[in-house]
């Protein structure tokens, strides 16, 4: 599964270097404006790690908030194309979420983690590491899949079990097979509360915006969240 994810991630950066996600509006008008609004808008001097950064668009809006960027990505293609948008903005490293972290102890004072963590089979690893390098009350922001929505693309659903699913992509003319784990709500909570505080639990809604572009997604939407946001802190 990590492999298929590496190669279609490395497959899909020179699709965002021509084309970039701009027309995307679950980004751009629905779980961007909603992650953003937990994040302050003066992050000077703070050290934050974007994880699972993918074509760095978090890592820029945190520079341009002051804050001193790492921003990680296991695709190489990936970080090789974020190097090249984000220039001196950020350090972008290729990292395995999964691995243990080349960080020292009490490193950042936030991790931001955008639509990444479904991918990660292992939870309890990668949030032991988060809270390794996270200083003490230090925010972890992150956003999934929403539990309930993935149920739809099983054929046989069974609402407690954590199981691999593959949904269909279609970027630039070509489907791409995308697996990804989806967690029943238990599962998210208790493993997040075993490393941190929970704070915030935001279940996002489409913006006005979204609603005159597509209002049929929007009223869909409206009815069952596809995305789901927690901010949470370091115990």
């Amino acid at each position: 599964m990590k492999r298929q994810v590496l190669e279609i991630f490395n497959e899909l950066a020179s699709v965002y270097e021509k084309m970039g996600d701009a027309d995307n509006l679950y980004n751009t008008q629905y779980e961007r404006p909603a992650m953003m609004q937990h994040i302050p808008t003066d992050l000077a001097g703070m050290k934050v790690l974007d994880a699972g950064c993918s074509a760095g668009w978090y890592s820029r809006q945190l520079a341009d908030r002051g804050a001193i960027v790492t921003a990680v990505d296991v695709s190489p293609e990936m970080v090789s194309f974020t190097k090249k948008h984000l220039g001196d903005s950020a350090n972008v490293l290729c990292l395995d979420l999964e691995d243990r972290l080349p960080f020292e102890d009490e490193s950042f004072d936030w991790i931001v983690s955008s639509l990444t963590l479904h991918y990660v089979k292992d939870w309890h690893t990668t949030f032991a590491e988060f809270h390794r390098i996270l200083k003490p009350s230090g925010s972890f922001l992150l956003s999934i899949h929403h539990p309930l929505t993935d149920l739809k693309l099983l054929n046989r659903p069974q609402y407690f079990s954590t199981e691999l699913i593959v949904d269909q992509w279609n970027k630039a003319g070509k489907t791409y097979q995308v697996p990804f784990y989806r967690r029943p709500l238990s599962e998210i909570l208790n493993t997040l509360i075993a490393y941190f505080s929970i704070e915030q639990v935001t279940e996002p809604e489409p913006t006005a915006k979204f609603k005159e572009l597509e209002p049929e997604k929007y009223d869909k939407l409206m009815k069952s969240p596809n995305f789901l946001i927690l901010k949470v802190r370091k115990n």
